[in-house]
């Protein structure tokens, strides 16, 4: 599946898809910008099919931002159902896969 870029006006609507990862970053973010090869080969896991990968600019979405509770970047958050699950500040592969999998 394609990681699909999103913002505040839509967000919310991303969201009611039953499994949902954000990846939160911005433009200036070297750390998000090595990750983003990584996470579309994630989006493209079979393991993962049933998951929705979104991406989404934290500096011009600050209610999406503000509902995960970003502080630093990159940063992913899990939904299901449209409620948080979980919410951290990562740069590791492996991290996100634990993540993927609890949903």
């Amino acid at each position: 599946m394609a990681v699909i870029k999103t913002e505040d006006n839509q967000f919310t609507s991303d969201l009611a898809h039953p499994k949902v990862v954000v990846k939160y970053y911005a433009d200036w973010c070297g750390s998000c910008k090595l990750f983003a090869p990584k996470y579309k080969r994630l989006s493209d896991d079979e393991r993962f099919k049933d998951v929705v990968f979104l991406d989404i600019n934290a500096e011009q979405s600050p209610d999406a931002r503000k509902l995960a509770g970003v502080s630093t970047l990159p940063f992913f958050a899990t939904f299901k159902d449209g409620q948080l699950q979980e919410a951290l500040s990562t740069a590791k592969e492996d991290v996100l896969v634990q993540m993927l999998e609890k949903l």
